[in-house]
């Protein structure tokens, strides 16, 4: 693998801080909001952030190699019934968790064989860097495009890549 354990722990980390630095823009105000009708709404993509990191990670890390699909459906489920405060919360709890699911993860078992969700062949580490960590920055910078929709003029770059407001010029 590319990244060491510890460096790739460190880079989803970062995505959790920065995510958590978004989530705290929003207010229940905003939560209704949807691009077009057909796409989730900012409650909706908030629920699933609340639940999709680790269990991607879940899934990858699977000895049987098989989606877990009930699995899935039950954390979907329950993280749909979460309020804003539970979604943020459980959002923060993900740094514990990664670390947790990836404590016995040898640098054998990153470089073993699986199968995508598109049925290809790849080790698991680069299914973590290109499936896990990808999909945490893609959804981060939908959470900022929403943010930015609902009239949080004020992000910038800032915001969505170091995770902090933009110092204040005078």
């Amino acid at each position: 693998m590319i990244l060491t354990k510890s460096e790739f722990l460190s880079s989803l980390r970062n995505e959790v801080r920065i995510l958590l630095h978004l989530a705290s823009k929003v207010d229940n105000a905003m939560l209704d909001y949807r691009p077009t009708p057909k796409q989730r709404s900012l409650a909706e993509l908030l629920s699933y952030l609340s639940m999709m990191g680790p269990m991607m990670t879940k899934y990858g890390l699977s000895k049987g190699g098989e989606f877990d699909r009930d699995a899935w459906m039950a954390a979907a489920d329950e993280a749909e019934k979460r309020d804003l405060e539970q979604k943020i919360a459980a959002i923060a709890g993900h740094t514990d968790e990664y670390k947790m699911l990836l404590a016995d993860v040898t640098d054998a078992d990153l470089r073993s064989e699986m199968t995508g969700f598109d049925g290809s062949k790849m080790t698991r580490g680069s299914y973590m860097v290109d499936s896990v960590l990808c999909s945490c920055a893609a959804y981060r910078l939908q959470l900022f495009m929403y943010l930015k929709s609902c009239g949080q003029e004020q992000l910038g770059t800032s915001n969505l890549w170091r995770g902090a407001d933009a110092p204040v010029s005078e």
